[in-house]
């Protein structure tokens, strides 16, 4: 196909097709990531459990007692801060209301992730820790 030859009607389309491709494969290649991990740890369960050993034991022997006990708490998340009033601040996690009201105000769509994305990145201030 010529795209030079296209309208930008027709490329933006195209575009458009594209990225629906590719989050349909993400998402397929997610499910298959976590369906072939939960086959692993059956098929681990199941070869310690034949030789009688029991599972948490063998698992306590596998993992190395640091990480075992490493705290998952010190990530630092980006913060966003609402430019038009610097008490509304969100982390990450469920939308605050203010933030999906903002966002329909600006033709966002808060259940669309992209739409969550595009507005963090032109209407909110990003602040790291």
């Amino acid at each position: 196909m010529d795209l030079h030859n296209l309208s930008v009607e027709q490329l933006q389309d195209q575009l458009n097709q594209i990225e629906q491709s590719k989050m349909d494969l993400e998402k397929i290649l997610s499910e298959r990531w976590h369906e072939a991990k939960s086959d692993l740890a059956r098929e681990i369960r199941q070869l310690i459990e034949e030789r009688g050993y029991d599972v948490e034991e063998i698992t306590g022997l596998v993992l190395p007692k640091k990480r075992r006990n490493m705290k998952k708490g010190n990530r630092n998340y980006i913060r966003y801060v609402d430019p038009e009033n610097p008490e509304n601040v969100y982390i990450r996690g469920v939308l605050p209301r203010w933030m999906k009201d903002k966002m329909m105000e600006q033709g966002y769509d808060p259940t669309q992730k992209q739409d969550r994305e595009a507005f963090k990145a032109n209407y909110m201030q990003a602040v790291q820790d």
